[in-house]
């Protein structure tokens, strides 16, 4: 019987959906969490093994000779040791689409609540402020229409499409900067180079893979080229943004706000100098969380080793 191993779960599941299709595959060992000291012998003799961010290095690789395979919960596979595993005949799978929709739709919230300040006069108002006002409502922030402005979106694969079509629905103009051009996604939004967007843009949404080209994307130099009072909104991965100069750029009234779902390093460091910063609202890193997503990221990692099982495996990292 296949032994499997699940390192870390409980980001994935903290209770709400059942690993019993993964359990169905063999004999199943489920960790919410593995310390760094533990994983090898968590692993032991396990024919398969699951991680989301638990590391499996070399060293862990040739301490559990009896792996054959290694299912990563995310679509990320930096925590792998990729060229071990292939040196070793070992498949890696990933996650490569489960929350297309629901980061899209977490961008648009954040963009909302920049506009809106829905959660801060909710709390005005259960705190007596407006039964204590003297006119019948009051604001505290200036409230923004998105309908006629400008989202540019760097990234238009399936992320920065969902985004597009929402924001255009809300009666934005959409203008996109990806490397890689698609008919389907020209009815979405219209490409542009990147200065063009910069320069255009009332809202600007980071939906790109971190790749050495798109790493420090945000920068003094390019927040230079755009609009005084841009939007920035980042949920897709926190070294697009060199974090001091949008803080600078926030506190100086240039970027208007700016709304994070994710950082260079998480969790936040307490010293992370955007935590300072004027406007700016910060998640942790909850945009795939909806249950609907974590339910198709765990049939597609069920999936994934059960092809794999039967001799034809997919979502391969390491071919």
């Amino acid at each position: 019987m296949t032994k499997i191993v699940v390192l870390d779960g409980y980001t994935e599941n903290p209770g709400d959906l059942s690993w019993d299709a993964l359990g169905a595959l063999g004999e199943l060992a489920v960790y919410d969490r593995t310390p760094a000291d533990k994983i090898i012998e968590r692993i032991g003799d396990a024919d398969a093994v699951y991680t989301n961010k638990t590391p499996i290095s070399r060293e862990t690789l040739n301490a559990c000779e009896n792996v054959r395979f290694i299912g990563v919960l995310a679509t990320g596979y930096n925590v792998v040791d990729v060229d071990a595993a292939k040196e070793k005949g070992i498949i890696v799978s990933n996650i490569p689409t489960y929350g297309t929709d629901a980061v899209g739709q977490f961008a648009i919230a954040m963009l909302l609540e920049i506009c809106h300040h829905i959660g801060h006069h909710d709390q005005a108002v259960h705190e007596g402020r407006w039964t204590n006002n003297d006119d019948w409502c009051f604001w505290d922030y200036p409230l923004s229409e998105l309908a006629g402005k400008t989202m540019g979106i760097i990234g238009f694969g399936r992320i920065g499409q969902a985004t597009g079509r929402i924001a255009k629905a809300l009666g934005m103009k959409v203008i996109a900067y990806d490397s890689y051009q698609n008919e389907a996604a020209k009815a979405i939004g219209e490409y542009v180079d990147l200065d063009t967007l910069l320069k255009k843009s009332d809202v600007i949404a980071l939906h790109c893979p971190l790749f050495p080209e798109t790493d420090g994307i945000i920068n003094k130099n390019t927040i230079a080229k755009m609009k005084d009072g841009v939007i920035i909104l980042n949920n897709s991965r926190g070294p697009l943004i060199v974090e001091q100069d949008l803080t600078d750029a926030l506190n100086s009234g240039k970027v208007y706000a700016a709304g994070l779902d994710v950082v260079s390093t998480e969790p936040i460091r307490a010293d992370n100098p955007l935590l300072g910063a004027k406007n700016c609202l910060i998640t942790p890193h909850i945009s795939w969380a909806p249950k609907e997503s974590r339910q198709r990221l765990m049939d597609i990692a069920v999936d994934n080793l059960k092809q794999f099982l039967a001799e034809n495996p997919v979502n391969i990292v390491n071919p």
